[in-house]
């Protein structure tokens, strides 16, 4: 194979290269040949947008808008929008190759997509936000579409932000088009058991993956980093399947209870505390990034990208990681995890409960039918489970990695469907 090495990891902070690094192990593993190396590596479509908004007094602000679509060889592109002053076309394109890999992993028929304005919503009226969302909605009116590329909430949006983008989108039409974003509020389209969607997901993984370590769960405690939508139910959820959490995190730091703490209450504390943790009864505060070492069986990484690093991945002394959020290992952490024998249930498989009923979202909408909350965790709960196995069952094979087992079968399931599509 022709292959030319990939570049050292100049920064092990970029999440691009991160997923690169990875992409690259798993496709020599699979022996994919140059072409379609070179076709799945580069993104098929990357748009760059400028926004000018009147703000609330009356001056005029231009905002960067960006959207990346990786892959439409599966399907429609599927990815989320994300309203956050970091944004920049590297983390875009990283996090729409990550959707590619993650539809690919539970088997939904979705390329991937991400998108992003660099914009902080924190310092935004309602209404600055409306005209910043109707108006990247307009300027990507040639990009979405039911068929060809649906958004979704991400960091900074929600379905107010979803709603007005259904709007705007349906607006242009002339009719009423549900299916072209998910994440909608329920009134508009929006799918029973979204919200904890993802959280639900990291909870099928976990318990997955501690049946294959022959961890009981009802003697197993877990320690859970962000404490936001993805983190709070997948705590909860653990919780109620008998794990005890002995720790939860947010920006205000890290509160510990060896006995376990009580998670609905710390969630109702959250949300009438101005959404964080700041001085919460139930637990003991810690310093935040103490929660990575602690003796816990489980450690749920549900904050942001690039938590577990060279720096401190030697401290971790869990026996499973699974990851909620997006890319929370650097690459660099791997080897030592992987040496250490810690098994990581990686974030395009254990994140991936969202994505999965955000496309029952979009099969609801295309049928006009509502499904019950019960039919859509029925459903996802089997998905996430399914696609745990055969993860687990190429890791035994190829003895690799879960991570690397992970992005073996997306690449080998968009490889094969590329070879049928055919290229020019």
């Amino acid at each position: 194979m022709g292959y030319i090495e990939p570049a050292p990891l100049k920064d092990e902070k970029n999440p691009f290269e991160a997923m690169m690094s990875r992409f690259h192990i798993a496709s020599q593993i699979l022996g994919i040949d140059d072409e379609v190396y070179n076709v799945l590596k580069s993104p098929a479509k990357q748009v760059i947008v400028s926004l000018p908004i009147t703000m609330d007094d009356g001056s005029i602000r231009v905002f960067d808008g960006y959207r990346v679509i990786h892959s439409n060889i599966l399907g429609p592109s599927k990815g989320g929008i994300r309203f956050d002053p970091g944004v920049n076309i590297d983390e875009v394109k990283a996090l729409a190759a990550w959707m590619t890999w993650k539809c690919a992993v539970v088997d939904i028929p979705y390329g991937g997509a991400k998108g992003g304005i660099q914009c902080n919503p924190r310092e935004m009226s309602s209404g600055e936000i409306e005209r910043l969302m109707r108006a990247y909605t307009l300027a990507m009116i040639e990009i979405f579409g039911p068929d060809r590329d649906i958004p979704a909430p991400d960091m900074g949006t929600g379905p107010r932000e979803m709603a007005w983008l259904m709007d705007e989108y349906s607006r242009t039409q002339g009719m009423t088009i549900n299916s072209v974003v998910t994440g909608k509020p329920l009134v508009l389209g929006g799918s029973l058991g979204r919200t904890e969607a993802t959280g639900r997901g990291v909870m099928v993984s976990a318990l997955a993956a501690m049946e294959k370590l022959k961890i009981n769960p009802y003697k197993a405690t877990c320690a859970v980093q962000g404490f936001g939508n993805v983190g709070s139910f997948a705590a909860l959820l653990l919780a109620e399947r008998g794990v005890k959490v002995v720790a939860i995190s947010d920006l205000s730091g890290a509160y510990y209870n060896e006995n376990g703490i009580d998670i609905q209450a710390a969630i109702e504390y959250r949300n009438g505390n101005n959404g964080n943790l700041t001085g919460f009864p139930g637990a003991e505060l810690i310093e935040g990034d103490e929660i990575l070492g602690l003796e816990v069986d489980v450690l749920v990484p549900a904050a942001t990208e690039d938590v577990i690093t060279s720096q401190n991945v030697e401290k971790i002394k869990a026996k499973l990681i699974v990851e909620g959020a997006n890319g929370p290992t650097s690459a660099k952490a791997d080897n030592v995890i992987n040496e250490k024998g810690i098994m990581v249930a990686p974030d395009i498989l254990a994140n991936a409960g969202g994505v999965t009923v955000s496309y029952f979202e979009w099969v609801q909408n295309r049928l006009g039918y509502k499904w019950t909350g019960e039919r859509v965790n029925r459903r996802s709960d089997r998905i996430m489970k399914d696609a745990f196995d055969n993860v687990y069952r190429t890791s035994q094979e190829y003895k690799v990695s879960m991570r690397i087992a992970a992005y073996i079968v997306a690449i080998d399931k968009v490889a094969k469907t590329y070879k049928y599509r055919g290229g020019y």
